[in-house]
């Protein structure tokens, strides 16, 4: 089977997972914690190189503060568990802004890479107008080095995108990595997730006709 160098997530049905179980939106966020870390340790073990996860973006901070409080509580967790993983970690988002939490100010320089370990990304108050805003004001810039001008300048090209959730779109996510990249929808919310459905996307992959454009 050929295994994507790099596969960007969208842990997507979190709310909707919650109110099915008649709690409140805002406990769907913790429940996608571990769904996160074992999405990760299987990926890594099949020998995935890098792999972005969607934490929030600065269009979820217009929700209502009780889930904003929650979903920013869970990246910060997300990120202390993935250093415990041993990924070599970057932290991608406007920093700038009051909704980018302290915490996790440290990593966005990304952490050490040592041999075999493997790369992870987590969007955090993340905007696609913010990624690429610098390209306004840089002097040069062609399409062969847009990506060097860029904020994610640092994430590699994406290879296959999942989304769990059953929606179809990609909303905002790394808009030029993401170029190229073969996008795999699965329908159950990411609360459920399970093995099958990464090695159900990634068979799907192994299917695709690969010709980044030629």
């Amino acid at each position: 089977m050929r295994i994507p160098k790099h596969v960007g997530i969208i842990p997507d049905g979190n709310r909707r997972w919650a109110q099915d179980k008649g709690m409140g939106k805002d406990k769907g966020y913790e429940n996608g914690l571990d769904p996160g870390i074992e999405s990760y340790r299987q990926l890594r073990d099949l020998g995935v190189e890098e792999v972005t996860f969607y934490g929030f973006t600065t269009d979820n901070t217009r929700r209502p503060s009780y889930q904003t409080e929650s979903f920013t509580k869970a990246c910060i967790e997300a990120a202390n568990r993935l250093l415990d993983e041993g990924a070599s970690l970057l932290v991608i988002g406007n920093s700038d802004s009051k909704m980018f939490p302290k915490e996790l100010l440290p990593y966005t320089t990304r952490t050490k890479e040592k041999p075999g370990q493997i790369r992870a990304n987590l969007l955090v108050n993340y905007g696609w107008y913010w990624d690429l805003n610098t390209l306004a004001n840089a002097k040069g810039v062609n399409k062969n080095n847009i990506h060097n001008n860029i904020q994610s300048n640092d994430v590699s090209r994406l290879d296959l995108i999942i989304r769990w959730g059953g929606r179809r779109r990609l909303s905002g996510f790394l808009p030029v990595q993401s170029i190229y990249a073969d996008f795999y929808v699965v329908d159950d919310y990411w609360p459920d997730f399970n093995k099958n459905h990464i090695n159900e996307a990634l068979a799907w992959y192994d299917q695709q006709d690969i010709t980044l454009g030629g």
